[in-house]
């Protein structure tokens, strides 16, 4: 086993053997959800996002914070590669707002081939994302632990979909053309330095728990979901109570030399927050 596996290992809480198969695909993809939580929180302090290997592992797995696509699937992309599996990374074209033109792409997600088959795996869509692999097949509903998605083709176009109440929820289009590190740097910079990116005006949080269960945050809201009804929602009181729950419910660590941020940071960035209550809208 390399170093990196079991620095990541140790911080994911990982103990059993791998194998290069689905089962083992799976069970790391739902034990990252669970472990290492998608944030935005540096893109609102606000820090540059570096996505080379060292980076990710600094912040991520030292560090024990967490992040978005680009750092979360930049991980496990690693992960997933050092234990054996043929991945690579893709980009899509985030349309859960129901954009009127098509938005750049803005979202990276992973391309799993495993004994002719081929996976999509996905660690960083925050609420929504996938909390276990699905084929590449279309047309098809898959369950995950934490709902059904299915994937819509149209020649070289895929769209990923969630069920949402009794209607599907389009995410995300992408295809499967190779990609290059500088696509992802540039996604990544627009992501977190377009002036109207939802990322810059909002603090927010997701960790799915193995249960079935997911815990999110938005600004000072917080919500703990279970099987799509809400179970616990409370308005915290201040930037006080907020770091504590980032640590204590989402597991989050906020002491890292270098990649940690105090209390002092966290209110001011959330004083600006009260400040333009409609930024972002």
């Amino acid at each position: 086993m390399t170093p990196f596996l079991t620095e990541y290992f140790a911080r994911t809480g990982w103990q059993q053997p791998v194998s290069v198969d689905i089962e083992t695909l799976r069970a790391l993809h739902l034990q990252h959800n669970s472990t290492i939580p998608f944030e935005n929180i540096d893109v609102v302090l606000p820090r540059e996002i570096q996505l080379d290997d060292q980076s990710l592992v600094d912040k991520l797995v030292t560090g024990r914070r967490g992040g978005y696509c680009f750092e979360q699937n930049g991980l496990f992309e690693r992960v997933l590669r050092e234990v054996g599996f043929n991945v690579r990374s893709l980009l899509g074209r985030v349309v859960m707002a129901n954009p009127p033109h098509m938005p750049p792409r803005t979202h990276r997600l992973l391309l799993v081939e495993l004994n002719g088959e081929r996976w999509i795996a996905d660690v960083g869509f925050g609420g929504q994302t996938l909390t276990a692999p699905i084929q590449l097949i279309a047309e098809k509903e898959q369950a995950t632990p934490h709902g059904l998605y299915r994937l819509i083709n149209d020649g070289l176009d895929w769209v990923l979909q969630f069920r949402h109440h009794e209607h599907w929820q389009s995410m995300y289009h992408f295809d499967l053309a190779a990609q290059y590190q500088n696509d992802y740097v540039m996604g990544n910079f627009w992501s977190a330095h377009w002036p109207q990116s939802h990322f810059r005006h909002h603090l927010l949080m997701c960790r799915h728990l193995p249960d079935g269960g997911k815990l999110t945050l938005t600004n000072l809201h917080f919500t703990h979901w279970q099987n799509g009804q809400v179970i616990e929602q409370r308005n915290l009181p201040d930037a006080d109570a907020l770091y504590q729950l980032m640590q204590e419910r989402f597991g989050l660590g906020v002491d890292d030399p270098k990649h940690g941020f105090s209390l002092a940071e966290l209110t001011a960035v959330m004083a600006g927050f009260e400040t333009h209550p409609q930024a972002g809208k």
